[in-house]
């Protein structure tokens, strides 16, 4: 099933480059879970900091129709390693949702 993919860019110009690889990264998820809906993608590069220089704020977004939407964030000053970091992130967040639905892992009672 092929998931409805949005990328945005914040405080820089729209990257084919870093579109392609949120689609590889996309097509990567969806080997872990065949029932992605939508996968939101935001790329905000804030001012820069006078010492530390500028840094890439990653935050994705996943829908799956048994679950609310799974979000991670991840910070970098390489675009391409937040964009790693925030979609293994995320591929780990598959897997334990996965893992309790199967009821390999116990929920705490609420």
């Amino acid at each position: 099933m092929q998931a409805l993919v949005e990328t945005s860019f914040l405080g820089m110009a729209p990257s084919p480059a870093i579109e392609a690889a949120v689609a590889t990264w996309v097509a990567r998820l969806e080997h872990v879970h065949d029932r992605i809906q939508r996968c939101h993608v935001w790329v905000d590069l804030p001012h820069r900091h006078r010492r530390r220089g500028a840094s890439f704020q990653v935050k994705v977004s996943v829908s799956i129709p048994d679950a609310e939407a799974l979000i991670s964030r991840r910070e970098h000053r390489d675009v391409y390693l937040a964009l790693a970091d925030a979609f293994v992130a995320l591929r780990r967040q598959l897997h334990e949702h996965a893992r309790m639905r199967r009821g390999d892992i116990k929920r705490h009672a609420a």
